[in-house]
Formats: structure tokens, sequence, C-alpha cells
């Protein structure tokens, strides 16, 4: 185990010096939010579906068309049991701030933090594994997540949804897959070039946001080292130890343990500003949640290795 600890925990640093280049980049202000907005739409709009299509560019297999079946159940299961337990467990004396602290709990940065990880631990059948539990993420976010931000179903809208670039992503590189659909090579050289920005991108984006971090707010807010233990230890820990009984291929075992550790999502200072919440609390949860998950990570998926 102490070995596949060191391994990780190589990867993680790595994404540790990355993310320092973006925090440096905040401090010296070559980086503003404007420029952090352009570069996040960058990866999120053409990065990230490229990683997906270029990891499904592979030869068909059953054994991999029934994994994916698999990882997209033990996703569903782990959001499921997640949601459950926020609601039944995370309460606020504010409404508003009870949303936030749910939405960080249930929803994980398993784009941008865990996609890289994924890719650097166990290569393109990773991210292969983790196209499909971002596609997961997708629907349950632009479902649940906008009723659960916002308060109010109507703003749940099927358009939003179905435009959404890594769901996208998912669908036509499964119809890559299964269809066994040959891309002329100028579009796979393209999209192989795209998606080697996946690491870099993401981890200097997540840095910059560090770098907003507030030191009196860190300290006096208690709570949100408690959603920290939820999201980066209780619900990895369930999704792990129900994967190892269940008998889980390794693989799997250790995509959905990464997505599952990965820290709150992004997007929650995003939807908190566009639903007029609090999105300070949402940027601090996030950037909180990352700082303690590069000593929970290495841990968890070491584990997950070791036991499978």
């Amino acid at each position: 185990m102490l070995v596949n600890f060191l391994i990780v925990g190589k990867q993680v640093l790595v994404l540790c010096v990355l993310m320092g280049l973006g925090f440096l980049c905040n401090k010296v202000h070559w980086l503003d939010e404007k420029a952090v907005k352009s570069i996040t739409n960058i990866v999120l709009y053409f990065v990230t579906p490229c990683v997906i299509i270029n990891s499904f560019s592979r030869e068909m297999d059953k054994t991999l068309l029934y994994g994916l079946l698999i990882t997209a159940l033990i996703a569903f299961l782990v959001f499921g049991f997640s949601i459950a337990f926020a609601h039944m467990c995370i309460k606020d004396k504010d409404p508003d701030t009870e949303r936030i602290y749910r939405y960080a709990a249930i929803f994980g940065n398993c784009g941008f933090m865990a996609l890289p990880l994924e890719q650097a631990v166990l290569g393109d059948v990773g991210v292969f594994y983790g196209a499909v539990y971002i596609a997961v993420f997708n629907l349950i976010v632009w479902t649940y997540g906008v009723w659960l931000m916002s308060g109010d179903k109507k703003n749940v809208k099927p358009k939003a949804l179905l435009t959404n670039p890594g769901l996208i992503g998912t669908v036509i590189g499964i119809l890559v897959f299964v269809l066994q659909i040959r891309l002329p090579s100028v579009i796979d050289t393209s999209i192989e070039y795209m998606a080697a920005l996946n690491t870099p991108l993401p981890m200097i984006i997540i840095g910059y946001y560090l770098g907003n971090l507030s030191v009196s707010r860190i300290v006096s807010n208690k709570k949100q080292y408690l959603i920290s233990f939820y999201k980066l230890i209780l619900f990895p820990a369930v999704a792990l130890f129900m994967m190892y009984f269940a008998n889980i291929d390794p693989v799997i075992m250790v995509v959905c343990t990464i997505a599952s550790a990965a820290p709150s999502a992004a997007n929650t200072a995003m939807f908190a500003t566009l639903y007029n919440k609090d999105a300070e609390l949402g940027a601090q949860i996030m950037s909180v949640s990352t700082l303690i998950s590069l000593l929970t990570l290495p841990v968890l998926v070491a584990l997950a290795q070791y036991i499978s």
C-alpha cells in the first residue's frame, strides 16, 4: 500500500505544482477573474469533450462496454447515497447557506480534478471510465443540482442538459467506440492536442481560486470542515467498500474512488452566483476541500489500489 500511496502522492504533487502556478498568477496579477472565466470556458467546451472523445477512440471490447454500464450504475448509487445523506444530516438556519453546503457535499470536481488524476494513474482507460462518471454527474447536476441551488424546479431546463459539453462529448465518444468510427487524421490529431491541455489548464484555474482564500473566513467557518469530511472521506469510503464487497473490476474501483473523493465541484461558486446565493462561501468550500483533498486523495486511491 505504501508503494501505491507514493505513486499517487507523486501525481498529486505534480498537480500541486500546476496549481501553484495558478496561485502565483493570481498574486502577481497575471490572471484576473475575466481571464479565468475565459479559460474555464475553453476547458469546458473544448478540452473536456476532446479528452473524452480521445479516450473512446479504441478497439471495441465487450468487456469495456460492460464496464461502462457498471461505472454508470456505481455513479448513480454514489450520488443517490450522497443526496439522501445530505438531506438528512446537513442542516443550517439559513436555507440558502444550507443549499450551498449540501451542493458542495454532493457534487465533486470529477472533471477538473479527478479526470487529470485518473489519466495520470490509469492512463486512457481511466479517462474512458471517468467520462461515464462525468456524464452521470452532468445529468444529475443539471436537474437535481439546479433545483437544489435555485430552490425552483422551473429552473431545470432540458436544453441546458442536452447542450452540456461533457454530455455531448460522452455521447460522441460512445458512438465512436460502439460504431468503431475512425476520425480523419487531422481531426484526430487536433483532438489529441486539445486533450493534452486537460491537466495543466484546470489545475491553473483551481490554483487561481485558491489564491482568493480569506484566512479569517477559513478560520471562523468550522462547518466547512465537516462538509469536507463528508465529501472527501465518508462518501468515497462508503463507495469504496461497497465496490469491494461487490467485487468490482479494480480499474473501475479506482476510477470511481477518485471521482467520488474529488473535492467540491468548481461550479459550486458558479451556481451560487447564478442563483443569487453566497458565491464567496461556495468558492471558499471548494478551495478548502481542494487543499484537504491533496492529503486525502492519495490515501483513498492507494487504499483502493491495495484492496483491489
